[in-house]
């Protein structure tokens, strides 16, 4: 192969970056086929069933067997299901079945794949943004990212919110118990604001988000859950929700998205009442951007470029923080804005929950 004047080729690092593009391009692929397994009951259908042909998988789900055969060695060849080739067999293992076909489970994965859809979808509209640097909204996106993002955070909130983060506030935790005032900022479809309602009777809720669409999900999220007595779904922006002396403000992985995020943070000092906590859950994220270079940060750094960066540029102000701030970044916003205490509380591989007081 030829080779540059200025660099000459190493073929070894050109074979092994070919091996991961190959690697990334199944990965693509990938995307597809779990939507389509997941919306066909293709892994439901697996999970527990022990070795399956191809033709007892389509009989169960009520698919073509042609389509299911080679969905099945596609998957294989990518890890996702074994393959047996004594018996012409498939197995979606149980540790495969936990982040595939459990949808309560802290593993579960399809929404994250739903969100790459989306993006997908919305390619013209992205390259228009990178074009213009005038951003792309939120309720601008393809809708399977409302619901992609609900389905792909739910699963860590649930395992994480009551058990752990709660907890870890100073305080906090009794104040639920006892009977408290919360506000849920950025509340999208609303399954953090209702985790929260199911665990603690005695308190009420507030939702808030500025897109209409989430909002009336998050009503009917409510009702079904049996809650919606004590919570309750609103219109409103982080710089302009209304209500004063809330014990808890939570932001839910959406302060970074926000273009005045210091602007937010300044309204949620006077909304809060005496003794009153922000909760500030953000992707979980290194101070500088060689310590983020690893398969998490990857991910996040990506649904940043696709989602996160444009939502901020279609703001006010157009900050920009992106979902790999880090700790220092986001003490910076949180002190602008009036808070003079604010630490680390609690962690996970994905989230960094922060803990701001006045």
């Amino acid at each position: 192969m030829p080779a540059t004047a200025q660099q000459p080729l190493d073929e070894g690092k050109l074979n092994a970056f070919m091996e991961k593009a190959i690697a990334d391009m199944g990965g693509g692929f990938t995307t597809a086929l779990v939507i389509i397994g997941e919306k066909l009951g293709l892994y439901k259908a697996m999970a527990g069933a022990g070795p399956l042909t191809a033709a007892e998988l389509a009989e169960r789900t009520q698919t073509s067997e042609r389509c299911v055969r080679e969905w099945l060695a596609a998957q294989a060849a990518g890890g996702y299901v074994e393959y047996d080739s004594s018996t012409g067999r498939y197995t979606l293992p149980a540790e495969q079945a936990l982040a595939l076909a459990v949808v309560d489970s802290p593993a579960y994965l399809p929404g994250a794949y739903q969100i790459i859809s989306s993006v997908i979808r919305d390619e013209s509209k992205i390259l228009e943004a990178f074009r213009t640097g005038k951003g792309l909204g939120w309720h601008e996106h393809n809708p399977d990212l409302f619901e992609g993002t609900e389905r792909f955070f739910r699963p860590n909130y649930l395992a994480h919110l009551v058990p752990e983060w709660i907890p870890a506030l100073a305080g906090v935790e009794a104040r639920l118990n006892r009977g408290a005032s919360v506000a849920d900022i950025g509340c999208g479809h609303g399954a953090s604001t209702i985790i929260m309602a199911q665990a603690y009777p005695h308190s009420r809720f507030v939702g808030y988000d500025y897109h209409s669409g989430s909002i009336e999900h998050a009503r009917r999220a409510a009702q079904e859950a049996g809650v919606s007595g004590r919570v309750t779904f609103e219109i409103a922006t982080a710089k302009g929700y209304p209500g004063k002396g809330y014990d808890l403000v939570a932001f839910f992985d959406c302060l970074h998205d926000m273009g005045d995020p210091t602007g937010a943070a300044r309204h949620v000092s006077k909304s809060l009442g005496p003794d009153g906590v922000w909760m500030i859950v953000e992707p979980y994220a290194h101070d500088h951007t060689e310590q983020n270079l690893n398969p998490i940060g990857r991910v996040y750094y990506s649904a940043s470029t696709l989602i996160c960066t444009l939502a901020s540029q279609a703001q006010e102000v157009g900050l920009a923080l992106g979902a790999q701030a880090g700790e220092a970044r986001m003490r910076e916003v949180v002190t602008a804005g009036g808070f003079t205490r604010f630490h680390r509380a609690a962690e996970t591989p994905f989230h960094i929950v922060y803990e701001a007081r006045r």
